[in-house]
C-alpha cells in the first residue's frame, strides 16, 4: 500500500471502542468552537480514585468523562469533541491498582497534595507509553491516566503519540486546546505528580520536541480566509468566490478534520484500494486503477456545502454558536469525475429487491430481504476515510439512477487535489458535504447508519430551545440541504454609473471586486456632482447632508438548494425588506452554440449565480460626530444606525417553492448548523475627501463614501470568536 497515514481507520476505531469500552458516545459538531459539555454533563470522578497505591481498591462509583481527543488534538483532528460515558453498572471499574507505582516518601520541600503519589518520568516512559495497555500523559508537574479513553476517540493514535510523555508539545501545535476549559477536563484524569527529582527549578520537567503531523500537508493559496491552520479550515474571500461558475480547485473551501493523508501519486492506481463490504460480510477489493478501467466514467457538476456555512451570520443575529465561524464561503461548485457508486455496488454482488414492491400489500420478509434481494429502504451505505472520518447515506440515494452519486477521482478536469480527497472521494450531490467522504477507503452496506459520531452526534440540527445538551438520538442526521442564498459583492455610485462593476459576461475577474468578508469594506464613491451640494451643512464642507437621489447599486451572489431542486427566484430588497424586486438569474448551464453545457447530471446540483442593479433609497449622511455609527459596536444606538444606513437583503425560493426563513432566531441551534435565513448586509454612507482624478481617499474634492460597515462574509463583525473545530 502506498499510503502513509499514522491514524487509525474508522472501522478499527469502532472495533477497538466496542471491544474495550462498551460505551455510548456524545459528540459535538466537527465545526465546534469548544465542547458543549457543562458541569452537569461530566460525571464527577470519585475522589478516592486519585489516591492510587499498591493495595488500594480499583472500584469506583462513577466513571470519569472527558474528551481526550480534544485535549491532545485528536478531537480537532477528528472534527469531533466527544464525551464518552461508561455504562454505569456494577461491572464498571477503573484499571486494577497495579497500574500505579508505589509512591516514595515525600521530601520536605514537596508541598503538593500529599494524598497523591509521585512518579518518576523514566517509569512513566517505560511502563505507560504508546505500546502500553495503560497509557499515561503528563502536563506540567502532573500525571494523568488515559487508559479507558484512547480507543473511544477517532484520532486515538494521536493521543497515543503523547503517551508516556507530556502533552504540552502537542498543544504548541494544536494551540487552540491550550485553554482553561480544556485543562479542567484534563484534571479529571489526575492520578499523581511527577517526582521532584525530575523537575527543574521552575517546578516543571524539560519539554520534548515532537514531529508535527501536519508537516506534509499541501501548500494552500494565500488568498484564503483561514479559520484554523491545523487542521486547515479555510474559505475563499468573497471577491474570489463567484469569479467563475466552477470554483477553481485552488479556491475551493477546505474542510479538514485531521492532517491530509499522504498517498504516493505515481503508485496510487496500482496500490490504493477501496474495500466494499456487503450485508452478509462478503467483501470485494478494487484498486484505483481497476475502478477507472472497469466502470464507465461519469461527470456531475455539483455544489458541496458545509452544514456550518454562514454560521457566523447565525451567531451575529441569533446567539452564540459552537463551531468554525464560516462566512458565506464554505461552499463551492465543481465538475466531479468518477464512477457511479451504484455500478460498483452491483459489481460487488449487492442484490436488492425491486423498489416498486413497496406499494404492494406484502413487500418483504421479516429478515429485511424482499423477493429479489435486500430491501434497500432498510439499508445504509457507510463510508469511511483514511483519517478515521466516517459517515453514511441511505442506500436508496446511492442506487437512485438520477441521484448521480459518484466515487470521484477527478475535479474540474484534473486529478483530485490532496485537500479534496485524493485519490478518491464520495460525491453525494444535493447532500451536506459531510456525506461526501474524502480519502475513501471502505464502503459497508449495513442495516444501520455509520456508528461514527459525525453521523450519530454531529451534523444535526435542533430547536432553538434545546440548548447545549440536545437529544442526539432523536434528531435526524442532515442529508439534503435546504435552500439558501448570499450576497458576495456590492458596488455603489460612480463605478456602477460608469459600468465598471464586475460582470460575469466578461472573461476573468476584476481587481475592484469587493471582499465583503472584511471590516468596513469600501464599496463605492459618489462624486459631489452626483450629490446636491446646495444642501451642504456648511460652506466649508463639500459633503452633502444626504445621499444623491437614484444612487445606483450593483449586487451579486449565489443561491442554492439541495436535493437537486433548482432555484426559481431570487428576491432582493434595498431597504431592509420593505420593498422587493427580483434579481437576474445567470444561466450558466445553457449550452453555447455548437458547444457543450457546463452542467452534468440528472438534476440541478449546481448553484445559481444571480445579479441585480437598482437604486438605493436617499439616506441622511451622518455629521462627523456621528460618522462612527456606521461601523460602531453593538453598544451604539441601533436606531441611529438604521437612520444613517440601509440594509441589503436577499432571499431565494427553489422550484419546490421552499423559501428561506426570515430570521435566524426561529432556526437557531447551538451547533450553528443550517444557517439559511435571509442574508443581510448593511451599507452606510459617510463624508469623504477624495482625489477627484483617481477616485481614491485623499485630499481634494469631497463626496460620499459607501462602506459595508460591520460585515464579515455575511453581515457580522469579525470580532466574533473563531471556533475550534
Amino acid at each position: 500500500m502506498a499510503t502513509r497515514f499514522p491514524g487509525l481507520s474508522g472501522s478499527l476505531l469502532r472495533q477497538a471502542s466496542r471491544s474495550r469500552l462498551g460505551t455510548t458516545t456524545r459528540a459535538i459538531h466537527p465545526c465546534a468552537a469548544r465542547p458543549l459539555h457543562t458541569t452537569s454533563l461530566l460525571r464527577t470522578p470519585n475522589p478516592n480514585t486519585s489516591q492510587r497505591t499498591e493495595g488500594s481498591s480499583s472500584n469506583t462509583k462513577s466513571a470519569r468523562v472527558a474528551p481526550l481527543s480534544l485535549i491532545l488534538g485528536g478531537g480537532i483532528l477528528a472534527s469531533a469533541i466527544a464525551i464518552v460515558q461508561h455504562h454505569h453498572d456494577e461491572d464498571q471499574h477503573f484499571p486494577s491498582s497495579n497500574h500505579y507505582d508505589t509512591p516514595s516518601p515525600l521530601p520536605s520541600n514537596d508541598n503538593r497534595d500529599p494524598s497523591l503519589p509521585r512518579f518518576r518520568l523514566s517509569s512513566i516512559r517505560a511502563e505507560h507509553g504508546p505500546d502500553s495497555p495503560n497509557p499515561w500523559v503528563t502536563h506540567q508537574d502532573k500525571v494523568y491516566d488515559i487508559t479507558d479513553w484512547v480507543a473511544a476517540h477517532p484520532g486515538g493514535d494521536v493521543i497515543l503519540r503523547a503517551a508516556g510523555g507530556s502533552i504540552e508539545p502537542y498543544w504548541k501545535i494544536f494551540s487552540i486546546h491550550n485553554s482553561a476549559h480544556v485543562k479542567e477536563i484534563l484534571d479529571q484524569y489526575l492520578i499523581g505528580y511527577i517526582d521532584l527529582a525530575d523537575l527543574d527549578i521552575d517546578g516543571k520537567p524539560a519539554l520534548e520536541t515532537i514531529e508535527d503531523p501536519f508537516q506534509a500537508d499541501p501548500v494552500r493559496d494565500s488568498r484564503f480566509i483561514v479559520h484554523t491552520d491545523k487542521p486547515r479550515n479555510a474559505e475563499p474571500p468573497n471577491e474570489e468566490l463567484l469569479k467563475e461558475f466552477k470554483t477553481p480547485n485552488e479556491m475551493f473551501y477546505i474542510r479538514n478534520h485531521m492532517w491530509v493523508p499522504v498517498v504516493d501519486e505515481k503508485r496510487a492506481d496500482e496500490e490504493y484500494a477501496l474495500t466494499v463490504e456487503l450485508p452478509d460480510g462478503e467483501t470485494k477489493r478494487y484498486t484505483l486503477g481497476e475502478l477507472k478501467a472497469k466502470f464507465p466514467t461519469h461527470k456531475v457538476t455539483a455544489v458541496l456545502q458545509c452544514s456550518g456555512n454562514r454560521r457566523n451570520d447565525m451567531t451575529r443575529h441569533a446567539g452564540k454558536t459552537n463551531g468554525l465561524q464560516w462566512g458565506v464561503g464554505a461552499i463551492g461548485n465543481a465538475e466531479w469525475e468518477g464512477v457511479r457508486l451504484s455500478d460498483v455496488l452491483v459489481d460487488a454482488g449487492l442484490v436488492v429487491a425491486d423498489l416498486r414492491d413497496a406499494t404492494k400489500a406484502s413487500t418483504s420478509s421479516s429478515n429485511g430481504k424482499g423477493k429479489g434481494g435486500e430491501d434497500a429502504r432498510l439499508l445504509h451505505v457507510q463510508l469511511s476515510g483514511l483519517e478515521a472520518y466516517g459517515s453514511s447515506i441511505p442506500l436508496t440515494k446511492a442506487l437512485d439512477p438520477t441521484g448521480d452519486v459518484l466515487l470521484a477521482f477527478g475535479m474540474n478536469g484534473k486529478p483530485l487535489p490532496r485537500d479534496h480527497g485524493f485519490p478518491i472521494r464520495a460525491i453525494v450531490p444535493g447532500t451536506v458535504a459531510a456525506r461526501s467522504v474524502k480519502w475513501l477507503s471502505k464502503i459497508v452496506i449495513a442495516d444501520e447508519e455509520s456508528p461514527s459520531q459525525w453521523q450519530r452526534r454531529d451534523y444535526k440540527s435542533f430547536g432553538p430551545n434545546e440548548g447545549a445538551n440536545p437529544d442526539w438520538d432523536r434528531a435526524k442526521a442532515i442529508q439534503e440541504m435546504p435552500v439558501t442564498s448570499a450576497i458576495t459583492g456590492v458596488w455603489v455610485g460612480e463605478c456602477v454609473r460608469k459600468g465598471k462593476a464586475p460582470s460575469w459576461a466578461k472573461k476573468g475577474g476584476s481587481s475592484g471586486v469587493v471582499d465583503v468578508a472584511a471590516v468596513e469594506s469600501v464599496i463605492g464613491y459618489s462624486s459631489p456632482r452626483s450629490a446636491d451640494r446646495q444642501t451642504s451643512s456648511s460652506e466649508t464642507t463639500p459633503c452633502p447632508e444626504q445621499t444623491p437621489p437614484a444612487e445606483p447599486v450593483a449586487i451579486q451572489g449565489y443561491a442554492y438548494s439541495g436535493g437537486g431542486r433548482g432555484i426559481a427566484r431570487v428576491d432582493v430588497s434595498l431597504d431592509g425588506g420593505k420593498t422587493w424586486d427580483q434579481a437576474e438569474l445567470v444561466d450558466d448551464c445553457s449550452a453555447p452554440p455548437n458547444g457543450e453545457s457546463q452542467c452534468y447530471g440528472n438534476k440541478n446540483w449546481s448553484w445559481t449565480r444571480w445579479r441585480y442593479t437598482g437604486q438605493l433609497p436617499v439616506l441622511p449622511i451622518p455629521p462627523p460626530a456621528a460618522a462612527a455609527l456606521s461601523t460602531g459596536s453593538d453598544n451604539d444606538n441601533e436606531q441611529d444606525k438604521k437612520k444613517y444606513c440601509t440594509t441589503l437583503v436577499v432571499k431565494a425560493t427553489d422550484e419546490a417553492y421552499n423559501a428561506q426563513p426570515e430570521t435566524h432566531k426561529g432556526i437557531y441551534n447551538v451547533r450553528g448548523n443550517l444557517a439559511t435565513a435571509w442574508h443581510r448586509v448593511r451599507i452606510c454612507p459617510s463624508c469623504a475627501a477624495v482625489d477627484g482624478k483617481a477616485g481614491r481617499a485623499g485630499v481634494g474634492v469631497g463626496g460620499v463614501k459607501w462602506s459595508t460597515g460591520e460585515t464579515y462574509g455575511c453581515g457580522f463583525g469579525k470580532e466574533t470568536t473563531e471556533g475550534g473545530k
